[in-house]
């Protein structure tokens, strides 16, 4: 048996040193570093020969000898997800899905899993109860009799009880209270976290199951435990929103089969999470009366174009410095678009606060965005609502001038199917989109000025 060893890890980062340390030389923060046991000196190798016939063998082979075909994906009966994932489970990938406490994300895979009813499905609990997870289940109304749980922290039974189960899916609540016997450190530390993970790495992709695993984000919003887990894991999945809102939004971080500009969009109701299909709908806030300081923006997420509301608000400064308030959208943007603003078209916004929000709790990074919040911005500054019936998408450059952006048949598409009756757009997306065509009314006009003049 061989000794039993010992490392020091930073807890904020997880960086590994022989020797404890003051400052961590990774993160510079300090007196983070804890004494951990790495290695009991037992054998690591698991065995899945009984568990799938066709058994990897480790080898080199030419690049030109490697059968290319398409991987086959599984396909959930939930189209955010697939959507998120790329087009579907890969089988023997390992999704990392984190999220606030309370956000949602147990219910959320406990109903994905009651849903794979063609498939032997294992979710292992280091949480709850069976009888919670049951009450859940319940609540959610889906029954499946292929669903099977376990609730139970160390590695090696949960290994054992798949061995004998065999299942085609396996979902773990959560990654941070795994606990391997190879490791003499508590359940939820760094290298704690990172055995547990490697073992499931080893099983998904030796069996050619996916795996998704549940965890946990710090106070600072990022995924709990080393970096190195985000490394380890093929996709990584953030489940996010305000707990006031009804609305959950699944984002892309991380995916080696896919894109990472997806996102999914649910509701949270009584019996469980709701695919939103047509999340335009619910973005735009139905009104009546006319209001100064909103505008619609023809934004695109993904392959997914959404029609969200931008509201601006401009005060009189009653401090020296005023103030710049935002909820969705990048500060510094905002100071930019202001510059714009004060430099090309005159208005005095720096004796002015302003206040930026994007309705319905989403985080927008489309520049095409832009051209919404400068209208919004100058609809709050002289007070004039902006016609209902009317949409924006473009860019805004530092002279003013307003930028192309892609695919804007697309945006175009979805106002025209939402009913509004005009967009304005860049002149030179002119090539992009056919007029004759089209229902809905495309102005397209070069220079912010002249977009003011248009609307005031």
């Amino acid at each position: 048996m061989s000794k039993t060893k010992i490392a020091f890890f930073c807890s904020n980062c997880g960086y590994e040193s022989a020797k404890w340390l003051g400052k961590c030389p990774s993160c510079n923060s300090w007196n983070t570093f804890v004494e951990e046991v790495l290695d009991k000196g037992n054998n690591k190798e698991q065995n899945w020969k009984e568990y799938t016939d066709d058994k990897k063998t480790s080898k080199a082979i030419a690049l030109n000898d490697v059968n290319a075909k398409e991987e086959e994906r599984i396909i959930t009966k939930d189209a955010e997800l697939n959507r998120v994932l790329g087009g579907g489970i890969v089988p023997g990938s390992v999704v990392l899905v984190a999220g606030e406490p309370g956000i949602g994300k147990s219910t959320l895979f406990l109903q994905h899993g009651l849903m794979m009813n063609e498939l032997v499905v294992l979710y292992i609990s280091g949480e709850e109860s069976e009888q919670q997870i049951k009450m859940r289940a319940d609540r959610v109304k889906i029954k499946n009799e292929k669903f099977y749980l376990l609730t139970e922290t160390s590695t090696q039974t949960i290994f054992y009880e798949i061995k004998k189960l065999k299942p085609q899916l396996v979902i773990v609540d959560s990654i941070q209270t795994l606990q391997s016997n190879l490791i003499d450190s508590s359940a939820g530390s760094v290298s704690q976290i990172r055995e547990c993970a490697a073992e499931f790495q080893r099983f998904a992709k030796d069996t050619n199951t996916p795996v998704f695993l549940i965890g946990h984000i710090t106070k600072d919003g990022s995924i709990a435990g080393p970096k190195i887990l985000e490394h380890m894991v093929d996709t990584v999945l953030q489940f996010e929103g305000d707990r006031h809102y009804a609305y959950r939004i699944l984002r892309t971080l991380k995916n080696r089969f896919g894109s990472t500009a997806e996102l999914g969009i649910y509701e949270m109701t009584e019996d469980g999470m709701k695919v939103v299909s047509n999340p335009s709908e619910i973005l735009i806030t139905q009104r009546e009366d006319q209001l100064s300081g909103s505008a619609i923006a023809a934004t695109l997420e993904g392959m997914r174009p959404l029609l969200i509301e931008v509201q601006a608000l401009v005060t009189q400064s009653v401090y020296g410095t005023p103030q710049r308030t935002v909820s969705g959208f990048d500060l510094r943007r905002l100071q930019l678009l202001l510059a714009v603003l004060e430099k090309r078209g005159g208005f005095l916004f720096g004796t002015k606060d302003v206040f930026i929000n994007i309705a319905g709790g989403l985080k927008v990074e489309d520049p095409s965005i832009d051209l919404a919040i400068i209208c919004a911005l100058l609809s709050s500054y002289e007070d004039i609502p902006l016609p209902i019936h009317i949409c924006f998408a473009g860019e805004v450059g530092l002279n003013g001038e307003i930028r192309a952006v892609n695919r804007i048949e697309q945006r175009i598409a979805e106002a025209e199917k939402l009913g509004f009756e005009k967009i304005i757009v860049s002149r030179y997306n002119k090539k992009s989109y056919d007029s004759k065509k089209l229902k809905i009314e495309v102005i397209a006009l070069s220079q912010v000025h002249e977009v003011y003049q248009y609307l005031f």
